[in-house]
């Protein structure tokens, strides 16, 4: 299985490495020269080196010898391959594969929808929740979703004035 681990950004010197912004709470695991990386079109990318410069991660991948090469992958969603089996490493982390089909609930334990997918934006992710057949965008943020029950199949989503239901932001003011 693939687990989305960071995001090319710009090409950083001549030399082919790029910026990364991290999306993995494992950075110094998932971007270990040796190991390899799959590009959101498919694409192996083996890590040649990976070092902190002035608070960001630089990589430099197999075969990405000059600047050319490396601006040819920005933007380029990585992903990483993981056993079914593993589990984040932190109680707050999770794997998108764990939250997709979690029933969503509100606070007052009303039933909302399920989590359908997630989307990685830099700011923060974004969970796509089915309600009654309408797509609802929930921020993945703590102040929002204060609950996550994998053993219990749930998602706690706040009860914010305009959240699940967008007519209701225009009553709440």
């Amino acid at each position: 299985m693939l687990v989305v681990v960071g995001r090319i950004g710009r090409a950083h010197g001549i030399k082919g490495d790029l910026a990364v912004e991290i999306r993995t709470d494992e950075p110094e695991r998932r971007f270990a020269p040796g190991s390899s990386l799959v590009g959101e079109d498919g694409r192996r990318l083996g890590v040649v080196t990976s070092r902190q410069h002035s608070g960001r991660l630089v990589v430099r991948f197999d075969g990405v010898d000059d600047r050319t090469a490396a601006e040819q992958l920005t933007g380029l969603v990585l992903q990483a391959e993981v056993d079914e089996a593993d589990e984040p490493s932190g109680e707050e982390e999770f794997y998108d594969h764990q939250l997709i089909g979690l029933r969503v609930v509100r606070t007052s334990g009303e039933p909302v929808g399920t989590v359908r997918s997630i989307t990685h934006l830099p700011a923060q992710d974004l969970l796509a929740v089915d309600a009654d057949g309408r797509e609802v965008l929930v921020p993945f943020v703590s102040a929002l979703v204060p609950a996550v029950d994998l053993a219990g199949g749930t998602l706690t989503v706040a009860d914010v004035p305009g959240l699940l239901d967008p007519d209701g932001a225009e009553t709440a003011q």
